[in-house]
């Protein structure tokens, strides 16, 4: 009897809605997405700290991480083209979610398309609500709390936008030099003033003729401080400014590539971008 009456109970018990099996692109997407799920579950990111988004190529253990998930959020196909054409053949039937076109876009100046737009935080927060939103319709028992969560995460960073955006307004006018073009999301923000990069916007190694236009912009003063960046090869920035009275900031891990996975790693990569910057071009 007791046996059945435990049947019973089990047959009659409401059956719990499975949590989405959630991959991600990288970092700074997969941090933004546990930010939302907590502690109903933990997305996969394809790219694991210390990879580089522009490298990208699929192996085995991540064909299967897309075949198998229910919901993918990434940035899209201008930061990974690959991670495209994998989606299409790993997972036709899946919701897939390119987060870059649900916010104004911006161009790189060589052209086009800038995909680095998670280091604006209204992007960031705009993003943590289309995530909430996407993960409530798949999972509409959890959806409150996906709310919940997402609103907690926007909250504090726009407390610690405003926070950032107080220390930088007396930088604005400050020139610095990006290793890698893809800061315009940022400076567009904070009204910063980047006045060259290294490498262009799609990290491929620099030309002579680039490295000596940086070189004449660092030999002739016009910028206070050149910032390396996590994952670069850091001897251009060594050699660039050998013996010149030109500040070096710290590395810039725009791409989390040193940085652990997590919740609230998003916000604490920024905070370390604007700190950075803070202590740089401080006179």
């Amino acid at each position: 009897m007791k046996r059945l009456a435990t049947l019973l109970i089990l047959m009659t018990s409401p059956v719990l809605a499975e949590v989405p099996r959630v991959v991600t692109d990288f970092g700074p997407v997969q941090s933004l997405v546990m930010d939302v799920m907590g502690d109903l579950g933990t997305p996969q990111a394809l790219l694991v700290s210390g990879g580089d988004p522009h490298d990208f190529q699929l192996r085995p253990s991540q064909a299967e991480l897309l075949s198998n998930a229910d919901l993918v959020f990434w940035v899209g196909p201008q930061l990974i083209p690959a991670m495209g054409d994998a989606l299409t053949t790993l997972a036709p039937q899946t919701q897939t979610i390119a987060l870059l076109t649900t916010t104004p876009q911006r161009s790189f100046a060589e052209g086009g398309t800038d995909p680095h737009a998670w280091l604006d935080p209204t992007n960031g927060i705009g993003w943590l609500a289309t995530i909430a939103e996407a993960l409530a319709a798949k999972d509409p028992e959890h959806a409150a709390t996906y709310r919940a969560n997402a609103k907690t995460a926007q909250d504090r960073l726009a407390t610690l936008d405003a926070t950032w955006q107080t220390a930088l307004t007396p930088l604005r006018q400050t020139p610095f030099i990006a290793y890698h073009d893809a800061l315009g999301y940022f400076t567009d923000h904070f009204q910063l003033t980047m006045v060259g990069a290294i490498e262009l916007g799609d990290a491929t190694a620099p030309s002579a003729a680039r490295l000596s236009e940086i070189q004449s912009v660092i030999t002739e003063g016009r910028t206070q401080c050149v910032f390396p960046e996590a994952g670069r090869d850091p001897k251009f920035v060594a050699i660039l400014t050998e013996g010149l009275p030109v500040r070096i900031g710290p590395p810039q891990d725009i791409e989390f590539i040193s940085t652990p996975a997590g919740p609230g790693q998003y916000a604490l990569m920024l905070d370390a971008l604007v700190q950075g910057m803070v202590t740089c071009l401080t006179p």
